[in-house]
């Protein structure tokens, strides 16, 4: 009769970690749903609401006069937005697009190394898009001031060059027809940083007060789900802002937050930031600026920065200096941009975690790996040797303390019959022969906690990493960041459609719960009923909850178990009676 509960016990717990877990992974470890993960950045196949009259003005300055609004736009096809010319291109080895003169703004920005999907004619991933489109996503730089004429979003401006390049800057000028020139001039470098110098030259008979600021406009959020803000992965406003990094403020607390907007007495960079990509606008190193955070209107986002007014004499001009980065989320260029330039944290635009102390190195790791074997799930094979080799002490004395207790599982069973009556005297009288007898009975358990902040740690890499987006392994599999595509329940897709998450079991998903299963088997025969129970049952709820995590987390685990197998013969070898008792 005990036999039965324990086996419905064990049944019991099992279905709940196997349900609740679904529930679980879907809020805090969010998994691309097939392997072409990305389809556009902002409004990603959305319908937005009707694009704001004022889109692109800015909606939290100093007091100043306010810029003349655009009128209202029709959605239009990005194609159509881009094709009515007034336009400098823009050409670097990592990036394609243009400068709209109408507005001076940087709004066509495509980032040429990545692909939308793991398709070979896939188009680049667009980043930025015209206003008035369904994507509209730009960033752009102007003044405010006071009793003068300013350019705004509709400001026809002229230009110098004929192409932005990282050997060519352009130069777009603007007279307000009252003694004031407006100048932007333009430049960029070969990966994803565009530097602004702004210069206002007062050639009137008084002086003026005017005021630089920089913002990037956005208009609905991403409708990928795997783009989400999620307890694991920031998504949405970010930045360095008020002495520290910002991840705690999402497009909803913009919205629901006073006059919509969120302000900041400091800020180092702000901007938006997807899974993968980041636009951010940076001011001057130290240079003193107030900022926002806003939702001017329904589905339309913003961030921004602003200097203090300066007086600006006849015949003087003043130039203020910014920077926008429109790019990829690469580590070793956020942190060389960080390092070079001073711009402070913009390595943490990647939401590494509370293991980012580990993750990081984790990350450099299996990069460097992989830029030596070629094969990004090579890589993370060599790393999961490495991580065992580095563990051997660990499971080496795992393996001891489980030697000993079997030796002395004679006596323990004897004081469990002695005790059945007596549980608090039975646990005492255990905790004495553990000590009498030199028994660490948690050491068993170590190997399995620091296997977490790993798994956690690899989770968070594989998920994050621009590096290792769209990477492929062998055969079936062209994506280790997203989980496998062959599900055994639709035939290997040969059947149209696709299981829900909780039973889309995949052909790597089998492996795991296989390989898991025979490690299970190695191991002593635990001599609680229960824990008998839930052990045979593991391997296989594994399966479950392991199947929809992205591949390479899957390989890890799978390569994982395999060494473990490996190192558990090596150490029978070496612990006769061990063996023995799990035989038993």
């Amino acid at each position: 009769m005990d036999d039965k509960r324990n086996l419905i016990a064990a049944i019991l717990l099992s279905v709940a970690i196997l349900l609740g877990w679904n529930f679980v992974s879907a809020q805090f470890f969010p998994t691309p749903a097939k392997p072409d993960v990305t389809t556009t950045v902002a409004g990603a196949n959305g319908t937005p609401a009707t694009t704001p009259t004022a889109q692109g003005q800015p909606s939290a300055l100093p007091a100043a006069t306010a810029p003349a609004a655009p009128a209202t736009q029709a959605i239009r096809p990005v194609e159509a937005a881009l094709a009515e010319g007034n336009r400098v291109p823009i050409e670097t080895p990592a990036l394609a697009g243009s400068i709209n003169l109408v507005g001076a703004r940087i709004d066509d920005i495509t980032l040429t190394k990545y692909r939308q999907t793991i398709a070979k004619d896939s188009p680049p991933v667009r980043l930025f898009a015209p206003g008035g489109t369904k994507a509209a996503y730009f960033a752009s730089i102007g003044w405010s001031a006071q009793g003068i004429a300013v350019p705004n979003a509709s400001t026809v401006w002229t230009t110098s060059g004929s192409k932005l390049t990282p050997t060519t800057p352009v130069t777009l000028s603007w007279a307000n027809g009252t003694g004031q020139t407006f100048r932007i001039e333009y430049s960029i470098d070969a990966n994803y940083l565009i530097t602004a110098k702004q210069t206002i030259a007062n050639t009137g008979t008084v002086p003026v007060s005017a005021s630089s600021f920089a913002l990037i406009d956005r208009l609905g959020k991403p409708t990928d789900p795997h783009e989400q803000d999620s307890w694991t992965i920031h998504v949405g406003p970010t930045g360095y802002l008020d002495g520290k990094s910002v991840f705690d403020t999402d497009y909803d607390d913009l919205e629901e937050a006073p006059n919509r907007t969120v302000r900041y007495n400091s800020a180092g960079w702000l901007g938006f930031t997807d899974k993968y990509w980041l636009a951010a606008i940076v001011p001057a190193k130290g240079e003193r600026v107030t900022a926002a955070i806003s939702s001017p209107s329904a589905n339309n986002y913003q961030t921004l920065f602003a200097r203090d007014f300066t007086q600006i004499a006849p015949g003087q001009q003043v130039s203020t200096t910014s920077r926008i980065f429109a790019g990829a989320k690469e580590v070793e260029i956020l942190e060389s941009y960080q390092d070079r330039l001073g711009i402070t944290r913009l390595s943490n635009a990647i939401d590494w975690g509370w293991f980012e102390f580990f993750a990081v190195p984790i990350f450099k790791l299996l990069h460097w790996l992989f830029l030596q074997v070629g094969n990004f799930g090579v890589a993370i094979m060599a790393l999961t040797l490495i991580i065992r080799l580095l563990m051997f002490p660990i499971a080496n004395r795992q393996f001891s303390s489980m030697a000993q207790m079997r030796v002395v599982q004679p006596k323990m069973k004897a004081l469990q019959e002695r005790f059945k009556d007596d549980k608090p005297k039975m646990q005492q009288e255990l905790m004495k022969l553990y000590k009498d007898e030199k028994i660490n009975p948690l050491a068993g358990c170590l190997p399995i906690l620091i296997q977490i902040p790993i798994f956690y740690a690899l989770y968070k890499v594989l998920m994050l990493a621009i590096e290792m987006r769209h990477q492929p392994f062998i055969l079936w599999i062209k994506d280790l960041s997203a989980p496998d595509p062959l599900h055994i329940l639709n035939l290997f897709g040969l059947l149209p459609f696709t299981p829900p998450s909780i039973l889309a079991i995949g052909v790597l998903a089998v492996i795991l719960g296989i390989t898991m299963w025979a490690q299970f088997r190695l191991n002593p025969q635990a001599t609680d009923p229960v824990q008998q129970q839930v052990f045979k049952i593991m391997p296989w709820l594994f399966m479950f909850i392991m199947a929809p995590f992205a591949a390479g987390l899957l390989l890890y685990w799978i390569t994982n178990n395999i060494l473990s197998i490996g190192q558990q013969q090596w150490m029978y070898r070496k612990f006769p009676a061990l063996k023995a008792q799990a035989a038993t």
